[in-house]
């Protein structure tokens, strides 16, 4: 008489000899690699073989993507790398112009609002976020910088105004109405100067207005394609000396603030950055104009605004870009672990599932004789 019956093979579970067998585990990312050791570090997974099947297609698929994902990322980060990297020449050299100009009108009795320090009552952030996601933690990096500069401005008692740069931040401050922003504004796949003269056209009236006495860009810094600096860098006023106080005389110029340098090195003069409160020098001008200063200064100005604003933009991309293909690297890593976690799985329960019907064939032999 046969023994067996047809539940034995969809439920292998009520079959003797797998009562010592456990369901195979799979470590966590924080347990060691290779460590199968059954305790609250390791999950448990509790499926049949067809759903195993479909879960490791699944897996390899979402491999495939985040691999090509990867490589689209890499191809092109890399000209964006190539545009940060030939346009900051241009940006320092613009810097310095400005900086010397402005250094040798100080002491004359003229009138340019750019360069105008006044008692800040208001500030305007400047905020540079991502067009997309699945960059890690790149959006909320600069997100949280935002947000700690606000605090900084509560703190000091000055208002604040928002202008928000990129999708991925017009989505979260929507979502926060608490949080005033003037204006949203949707960059592009790839920086223009078109978009940049749009901000910078518009920061330009709310200073100019005095609807703001003060305007701070906030971007994300390109550093290399493994590090990128959320920086706090103030666009007006333009000034390379004193502080920016507000109503109080409290300074409102950010802690870890951008500011640029200027100094000589090997008889030439050149533009270093830091991240701290510091008084420019005088020096000597080594520039001689044709032209008056001023006309050349309200000249430059409004290119300077536009430089910086592209600038931030451009640093912006290729941080996100970068960041986008690390994180797809990781994405593309972990899913080829996990294919071969669920591999060694499916078949240890392949194997058991044969194992268990030889032993029924052998079973039902032996009750026949």
């Amino acid at each position: 008489m046969w023994v067996s019956s047809k539940g034995s093979f969809s439920d292998p579970s009520s079959l003797s000899f797998r009562s010592s067998i456990t369901p195979y585990q799979l470590p966590c990312p924080n347990s060691g690699t290779g460590n199968h050791s059954r305790s609250s570090s390791v999950t448990p997974i509790h499926c049949g073989l067809r759903e195993l099947k479909t879960r490791i297609g699944s897996v390899k698929n979402t491999q495939k993507i985040t691999e090509a994902m990867k490589l689209v990322a890499a191809a092109k980060v890399r000209r964006a790398q190539e545009a940060v990297l030939s346009g900051r020449p241009f940006y320092e050299t613009l810097v310095e112009v400005l900086y010397n100009i402005n250094e040798q009108i100080q002491d004359e009795d003229i009138d340019l609002p750019l360069t105008k320090i006044r008692p800040v009552k208001k500030v305007a952030l400047v905020v540079v976020t991502g067009e997309r996601g699945l960059c890690g933690g790149f959006n909320n990096a600069i997100i949280r910088k935002a947000e700690a500069r606000i605090e900084e401005l509560k703190d000091l008692g000055v208002d604040y105004t928002l202008v928000s740069v990129g999708k991925k931040g017009n989505a979260y401050f929507l979502r926060r109405p608490y949080i005033p922003v003037d204006r949203y504004v949707e960059a592009g796949s790839l920086p223009t100067a078109k978009e940049a003269q749009e901000i910078s056209d518009h920061v330009y009236s709310m200073f100019v207005s005095e609807e703001v006495d003060k305007v701070e860009l906030l971007y994300t810094k390109f550093v290399s394609l493994v590090k990128s600096d959320p920086i706090v860098h103030t666009l007006l006023p333009l000034s390379p000396r004193g502080e920016i106080c507000d109503v109080n005389g409290n300074c409102v110029d950010a802690a870890e603030d951008e500011f640029f340098r200027l100094t000589t090195k090997d008889g030439k003069l050149t533009v270093e950055r830091d991240v701290v409160r510091i008084e420019i020098e005088k020096f000597s001008p080594i520039f001689k104009f044709e032209q008056d200063p001023v006309e050349i200064l309200d000249a430059l100005l409004p290119l300077y605004l536009n430089s910086q604003v592209l600038k931030a933009l451009q640093e912006s991309l290729a941080s996100e870009l970068a960041a986008r293909m690390s994180a797809m690297s990781n994405a593309t890593d972990n899913a080829a672990e996990l294919t071969r976690n669920l591999s060694i799985v499916y078949n240890r329960e392949r194997q058991a599932k044969i194992t268990g019907e030889i032993l029924e064939v052998v079973s039902g032999a032996n009750a026949l004789t």
